[in-house]
């Protein structure tokens, strides 16, 4: 489907209240592959590619997370839904957030899993320091112009695959040879690393949209979710100051990709969630 030119790449499945799954970086609907037969049973899902992202063409302006959410948004109506409980993973929260919070008319509830969102996550997300060098090093490579194009093109498999590796607790349980090849062939595509890396470049950008965005709580429930071994509880800290109800958890036995090493019990929180009632803002 096309949006103001710019072609998205969408699956949808199931029946009820619509429920958008949206993946991070390097991923693509594929990242949804556990999760979205499993709420489809209840409910209608729509696990779309972000621009740039997975199989859907690049906005021809840089994708601050504004602009971005601004796009779904718009392919949202288009579709017909104009309230969703929005699910986003990694890049996927980073826009979710934004769309959450620039037109709350639209979210009804909104799930953040494993991202650290520029301008609510603490400082400490991104130090460069021994200890977090590990989990903060891509974004400052992938924001340099042009020379992460210019050292990964040709060695897609490589870099990938060293990706999921490293940010996994156990990635041969999450990830099979086919689907590292299902990611390698998105981002091996002409531009498509470049348009990838392009949402690090517009980090400033979103940060500074998203310090805007604090100033006014989400008024919709929210559920940050962390894996064990990467984000844990500071999901919890960077939504704390914008969301006034406020659920959140830690997956045991987790790393950053949690659709796809937990999806089981990231399905169960899911549902938990989408079951519960909202809180009223004079309440605990």
């Amino acid at each position: 489907m096309s949006v103001d030119g710019v072609r998205i790449c969408l699956a949808e499945a199931g029946e009820g209240d619509a429920v958008v799954l949206l993946p991070g970086w390097p991923q693509s609907i594929h990242a949804w592959r556990h999760v979205l037969p499993r709420l489809a049973n209840r409910y209608r899902v729509i696990a779309i590619d972000p621009p740039g992202l997975g199989d859907s063409d690049p906005l021809p302006v840089p994708p601050d997370t504004g602009a971005v959410a601004a796009c779904i948004r718009r392919l949202l109506l288009e579709l017909g839904y104009e309230r969703v409980t929005l699910v986003g993973h990694d890049i996927g929260a980073w826009i979710g957030f934004a769309l959450a919070a620039a037109h709350p008319e639209m979210v009804s509830r909104f799930v953040a899993t494993d991202a650290a969102v520029p301008g609510l996550a603490q400082p400490v997300a991104f130090a460069f320091t021994p200890d977090r060098l590990p989990k903060v090093w891509h974004f400052y490579f992938n924001a340099l112009p042009d020379l992460p194009e210019a050292l990964v093109e040709g060695r897609e498999r490589l870099y990938l695959e060293w990706l999921f590796r490293s940010r996994s607790a156990d990635a041969d349980a999450a990830f099979s040879a086919a689907d590292i090849g299902e990611y390698v062939r998105c981002y091996s595509r002409p531009g498509a690393m470049r348009a990838g890396f392009d949402y690090y470049r517009a980090i400033f950008a979103s940060s500074a949209q998203n310090q805007t965005y604090a100033a006014t709580k989400l008024p919709m429930p929210v559920l940050a979710i962390g894996g064990e071994q990467w984000l844990g509880g500071a999901m919890k800290a960077s939504f704390k100051r914008v969301a006034d109800d406020l659920s959140a958890a830690v997956i045991a036995g987790c790393a950053h990709f949690v659709p796809e090493e937990a999806p089981e019990r990231l399905t169960e929180l899911l549902l938990e969630f989408l079951a519960a009632e909202a809180v009223a803002p004079n309440d605990g």
